[in-house]
C-alpha cells in the first residue's frame, strides 16, 4: 500500500510538472535557449558515468549525453551532468531538474506508467546477479542462505532480491545503501556477505578494486534489467529527439558508419539508409525541429554504439565486458534500430 500511494504521489507530481513545463514551451526550446542540456547520471559507476581527477565526465552513459547536446546543440561538451542517487533519479526528471535521465536505470511497468516517464528505448540489456568475496568460498548464489546483502534502496534490485530468495527457500540481511560507492565501502568493509545490483554495475565496481582478482563475479542472473533512457511523459517531439539519437548510434554501427569514416561516407556511400540516417537525402531532420546534420553530429560526438562500447566498457577496457545481449542483431544480439526513413 505505501509503495502504491509513493508512486501514485510521484505521478501526480510528475503530471503537474509537466503541464508547467509545457506552458513554458517544449523541452528542445528550453534546451535551446538555455543552450544546455541538462542531463541526469550516476553519482559515479566507473565505465558507465564518473567524473576524473578534474571533474570531467565521462563513461558509456555520458556518451549518450553527449550525442543528445550535439545533436541538438551542435555540440557535445555543451552538457551539464547532475549526478542522481536511485531515490532522486526520477523526482530529478519529473521535477525538470534534467532534460533527460541517462543513469542505468531499469524500464519496468510502473516507472512508464505510474511515474509518468517515458523511457525511448534499451542502451543497456542487463540482468541482475551477485559478487563475493573469492575468501567467501561461495560459488553460487543458491549457497547465500543466511547472508548479508548490500543492496540499493529506491530500484528493481530491492524487489528481485526478496522474490529470488523467497522463491529458493533462502533467508537474508539486507544491508541498505543509497549509492554504489556506498555499496563498495560498506561490502569492502565486510558490512555485507554479497552485493547485488545489475551485473554490469557489479563489473564496474569490481573494476575499481585494488584486488579484482580476489571477487568474484557469482553465476546467476536473477532478472532482465533493461537499461536505457528517459523523458518526462507528455513531450512527444523531446522523446523522439532522445530515442532517434540512441538508435542513430545504432544504426550507424550496423552500417559501418563511424567516427573516422563518416565524412567519407556522407560524399561516397551509395546505402540509402545510410544517406537518409547522414542528411544528404530526404531531411528527417525536419521532422525533429533539428537540421539535416543532426545524426553526423551524435555519431562525432563520441563513436557509433560499438565505439562507445569498446571504449568505455568493452573487453578491452579493465570493466571487461562481453557484447553479448548487447550485440547487433546481425551477431546474435538484441540491438535493433528501426528504419531510417
Amino acid at each position: 500500500m505505501t509503495k502504491t500511494v509513493f508512486l501514485g504521489t510521484v505521478a501526480a507530481v510528475a503530471l503537474t510538472t509537466g503541464a508547467a513545463l509545457a506552458q513554458e514551451g517544449s523541452t528542445l526550446q528550453q534546451v535551446q535557449q538555455r543552450d544546455e542540456l541538462n542531463c541526469g547520471v550516476n553519482t559515479g559507476l566507473v565505465g558507465f558515468a564518473a567524473p576524473d581527477a578534474s571533474g570531467n565526465w565521462t563513461g558509456f552513459d555520458i556518451a549518450l549525453c553527449r550525442a543528445v547536446a550535439a545533436a541538438v546543440l551542435g555540440d557535445p561538451n555543451k552538457v551539464r551532468f547532475v549526478p542522481t542517487t536511485g531515490q532522486t533519479r526520477f523526482t530529478a526528471l519529473s521535477s525538470g531538474e534534467v532534460d533527460v535521465l541517462a543513469r542505468n536505470s531499469t524500464w519496468t511497468f510502473s516507472r512508464d506508467t505510474d511515474l509518468a516517464l517515458d523511457f525511448v528505448g534499451v542502451n543497456y540489456y542487463d540482468g541482475q546477479g551477485f559478487m563475493v568475496n573469492r575468501e567467501l568460498g561461495v560459488t553460487s548464489a543458491k549457497e547465500l542462505d543466511g547472508a548479508t546483502v548490500c543492496i540499493q534502496t529506491g530500484t528493481t534490485t530491492e524487489l528481485n532480491l526478496a522474490d529470488y530468495f523467497r522463491a529458493n527457500n533462502l533467508s537474508y540481511t539486507p544491508v541498505n545503501i543509497d549509492s554504489n560507492a556506498e555499496g563498495e565501502q560498506q561490502y569492502m568493509a565486510g558490512a555485507c556477505d554479497a552485493y547485488t545490483t545489475d551485473v554490469s554495475g557489479l563489473a564496474a565496481t569490481r573494476a575499481a578494486f585494488a584486488d579484482p582478482e580476489n571477487h568474484i563475479i557469482l553465476p546467476e542472473i536473477i532478472s532482465k534489467e533493461p537499461l536505457g533512457p528517459a523523458v518526462r511523459h507528455g513531450d512527444n517531439n523531446w522523446g523522439d529527439i532522445v530515442r532517434w539519437t540512441l538508435n542513430a548510434l545504432v544504426a550507424a554501427e550496423e552500417y559501418g558508419v563511424t567516427s573516422r569514416n563518416l565524412e567519407e561516407l556522407v560524399r561516397s556511400s551509395t546505402n540509402p539508409e545510410v544517406q537518409r540516417l547522414l542528411g544528404t537525402t530526404d531531411d528527417l531532420g525536419a521532422m525533429l525541429g533539428l537540421d539535416a546534420e543532426w545524426a553526423r553530429r551524435a555519431i562525432l560526438a563520441g563513436g557509433n554504439y560499438g565505439e562507445i562500447f569498446a571504449a568505455n566498457i568493452g573487453e578491452q577496457t579493465p570493466i571487461g565486458l562481453a557484447r553479448g545481449l548487447n550485440a547487433q542483431w546481425t551477431q546474435g544480439g538484441l540491438l535493433y534500430a528501426p528504419p531510417f526513413r
